[in-house]
């Protein structure tokens, strides 16, 4: 198994492109890093982390590890404001305090 966590990148690390049909990479276990390879195990750990729901953001609200749907609508200024200044005051997010007006709305 893919652990996502042992590959970490620092603002002090360099990434570069690099042509994997001209230039030798060697992976711990000695074989070479191929074009084919590269993209087999990118998506190996893609769907590892998408397992652990370790995309950015919070844990699912869905359960069992399946993202939560996403829903963005527009509104004015002014009522984007207020709604920070409550979610500040009640020390929750937007998106909670958003969350929590519709929950409220839907049962009465």
């Amino acid at each position: 198994m893919i652990d996502p966590s042992k590959y970490i990148v620092s603002v002090d690390d360099t990434v570069e492109d690099v042509d994997l049909n001209t230039e030798v990479v060697r992976l711990k276990d000695g074989r070479r890093l191929t074009d084919d390879l590269a993209e087999e195990l990118a998506q190996k750990t893609l769907a590892e982390v998408r397992s652990r729901n370790l995309i950015p953001g919070r844990k699912s609200l869905s359960g069992s590890g399946i993202h939560s749907p996403r829903v963005q609508f527009r509104l004015p200024d002014s009522l984007r404001s207020a709604a920070e200044r409550r979610a500040a005051e009640e020390g929750v997010s937007l998106s909670v305090l958003a969350r929590e007006a519709l929950e409220h709305y839907l049962a009465s």
